[in-house]
């Protein structure tokens, strides 16, 4: 096992050059970037149709230089301090975030360092940041982030899925799989993406 784990850091390396950080909000050479979410209807050459969240059939086409990428689940016991991670996450009345998923980095990698918004829900904010300290609460744990001077403690109940990023290919992309698409939206409304994350062994995107 610890043999094929070690073929597959490559793929995992190349695929995790090329996850978002955080959603775009900037447009590059008049298009928009859109993130799709939703279940594969099909995959037609090089044009991906997508059941979309919003219940709608999106085709997007796929760049000849698509970085596929996988989600590993993992859970809050993984994650420690000094490590680095992403959650998305909505702020309390306590003035907490209570996170609605958790990405964990590998050593060496701290994309996007901060906060911003993000569209997975309403309000809902993405922290790219470095565990400080780990609390266990009654439901779950807190976790004190730091992130560019500043810090966040954020709640995570045990519910919350925790994933990493693995290797991934074209194979992954079979109707019914659940898919996070980072596309771009060209000013005729077609779309066209590099960058998927697609479920695998049942584990699917959270993001």
């Amino acid at each position: 096992m610890r043999f094929k784990f070690l073929l597959a850091l490559p793929l995992l390396a190349a695929s995790l050059l090329a996850l978002p950080a955080f959603p775009a909000s900037a447009q590059s050479g008049g298009n928009t970037p859109v993130n799709v979410r939703g279940t594969i209807d099909k995959l037609s050459g090089d044009v991906l149709t997508v059941n979309s969240r919003e219940g709608q059939k999106v085709p997007i086409k796929i760049n000849s230089d698509v970085q596929i990428s996988s989600v590993l689940k993992r859970s809050l016991s993984d994650i420690k301090p000094g490590d680095y991670i992403a959650s998305t996450s909505m702020r309390g009345a306590d003035g907490k975030l209570h996170a609605l998923e958790i990405h964990i980095f590998p050593p060496g990698r701290k994309p996007g360092e901060g906060q911003r918004p993000y569209d997975l829900a309403p309000n809902s904010l993405m922290t790219n940041a470095s565990v400080a300290q780990v609390a266990n609460v009654t439901q779950g744990k807190v976790f004190t982030v730091t992130y560019k001077g500043s810090k966040d403690d954020v709640v995570v109940g045990p519910e919350v899925p925790v994933v990493t990023y693995g290797p991934g290919d074209k194979s992954l992309l079979k109707p019914g799989a659940t898919v996070f698409v980072a596309a771009q939206k060209k000013p005729d409304g077609s779309m066209v993406t590099s960058r998927i994350t697609a479920e695998k062994d049942g584990v699917k995107p959270p993001m």
